[in-house]
């Protein structure tokens, strides 16, 4: 077997087998097969695709290319994934509120793409706290505080890892078939009974329309429910920020705002569905309707937000943060007021200019090397539907230099649209797969 002869079978529409898919992936892995011919079978998915059954071996075969990890703890091993989206701290806040359930949770999670900001950098903007940890202190964390947000090891489905970033300079990403496999592949690897999935959809998310966050919903359930994973998905809404800030420790603070008081919220009512749908999956309730309670319960009560702080404590970070958040997250030495220009309500966003603006101000990377700002960003964005007056603050823009808020200011008054006629608001879920 080798790489020529699968990539001239994949090209003519020849169904690949799953020791064909196999070799490959382990090839990616170990260096047997080129970046070249990596980027030569991406494309050749991305004309023709691999079909259900070779989407299935696909993601068993990367995920079997490295380690895959085992658990032997006192309740089920869960966890959620997004698609990516704006003010989207959904992590921070359900993983530990999981784990105050009665379930374990060893998130491993990404770093920002694109647009839209990354759990893993979110988390680092907390003094000390790092997610890259060794196999023994992953392990550590799950066992004092039952979840862990942490970033993946290189023994972690390695084939993906390969493919991935000859995937991004080849024009192969759209690929329904890889995005399954690339997603999956390191979720199964963490040794998961159940797994929600978050497809955003809109402006501010990957998927612009519902026929193509409905088409990754379905290849995302099917893949993981044939891999043997228990799992469902939520479609839900992303032509504005889920929490009314971008950018990491905007993101953080809005996180502890939920976890230490605040109970509405797009941001709360996200958490609770998601959370509800896989605590019954799990078995650890009976209904979902169960599941959205205890979450509720879980956050209220504080017990979600004790087990942030001991994540947070056995990750490096400070002892007391949930006590004292607001002193140890850095904040930015410039916080502009963006205004309204006229009278009217806010009726679209233009989600991906936002994020790209947050970038701007050096809260993503353009390039891999960058350094994030962990302070930068925005916050106080008015929900769509807001009426506004001449002057009224639209959100607040936190930057390193006068000249960077300026930019980003040019760029938000284009983002933020109002009219005459108020709009009614996109639900939060449009859909749920059965």
């Amino acid at each position: 077997m080798d790489a020529r002869s699968i990539i001239a079978a994949l090209r003519d529409r020849h169904p690949l087998t799953g020791r064909e898919l196999n070799w490959f992936a382990n090839g990616l892995a170990d260096g047997r097969v080129s970046d070249a011919q990596a980027g030569a079978f991406a494309m050749a998915a991305v004309l023709n695709g691999l079909g259900e059954e070779g989407r299935v071996a696909l993601t068993l075969a990367m995920r079997d290319s490295g380690e895959t990890l085992k658990w032997d703890l006192p309740g089920p091993v869960i966890d959620k994934h997004s698609t990516g989206g704006l003010g989207d701290c959904v992590s921070l806040v359900l993983a530990p509120a999981l784990a105050a359930c009665g379930a374990f949770v060893p998130m491993i999670s990404g770093r920002g793409l694109g647009h839209t900001g990354g759990t893993l950098d979110k988390l680092e903007a907390i003094p000390g706290l790092r997610c890259t940890l060794d196999d023994w202190q992953f392990r550590q964390v799950m066992n004092s505080a039952g979840c862990a947000i942490v970033a993946a090891s290189d023994r972690i489905a390695p084939a993906d890892r390969r493919l991935y970033a000859v995937r991004d300079v080849t024009a192969t990403v759209e690929s329904l078939d890889l995005i399954t496999a690339s997603i999956l592949s390191k979720k199964l690897a963490a040794g998961l009974e159940a797994l929600v999935l978050d497809v955003k959809v809109g402006s501010g998310a990957f998927m612009k329309d519902m026929t193509a966050a409905r088409a990754l919903a379905t290849a995302l359930v099917e893949t993981a429910n044939a891999a043997g994973c228990r799992t469902t998905a939520v479609i839900s809404d992303m032509n504005q920020p889920l929490a009314p800030a971008l950018g990491n420790a905007l993101e953080v603070a809005e996180a502890m705002k939920v976890l230490t008081g605040a109970r509405t919220g797009r941001l709360f009512d996200l958490c609770a569905e998601l959370g509800g749908d896989v605590l019954c999956l799990s078995g650890l309730c009976a209904d979902t309707e169960k599941g959205f309670a205890m979450i509720r319960a879980a956050i209220a009560s504080g017990r979600a937000a004790e087990t942030f702080g001991r994540m947070v404590a056995a990750m490096g970070g400070p002892q007391q943060f949930v006590e004292n958040w607001p002193r140890f997250l850095p904040e930015a030495t410039v916080i502009r007021e963006l205004t309204a220009r006229r009278a009217g309500y806010i009726t679209a966003m233009d989600g991906e200019a936002m994020g790209l603006a947050v970038i701007r101000l050096g809260g993503g990377r353009q390039v891999e090397s960058d350094r994030i700002d962990p302070s930068v960003g925005l916050d106080k964005v008015l929900a769509l539907g807001s009426r506004v007056a001449p002057g009224q603050p639209l959100l607040r823009i936190h930057a390193a230099r006068p000249e960077q808020a300026d930019q980003a200011e040019q760029i938000l008054q284009q983002a933020i649209r109002i009219d005459d006629l108020q709009s009614d608001p996109a639900p939060l879920i449009y859909e749920r797969s059965v």
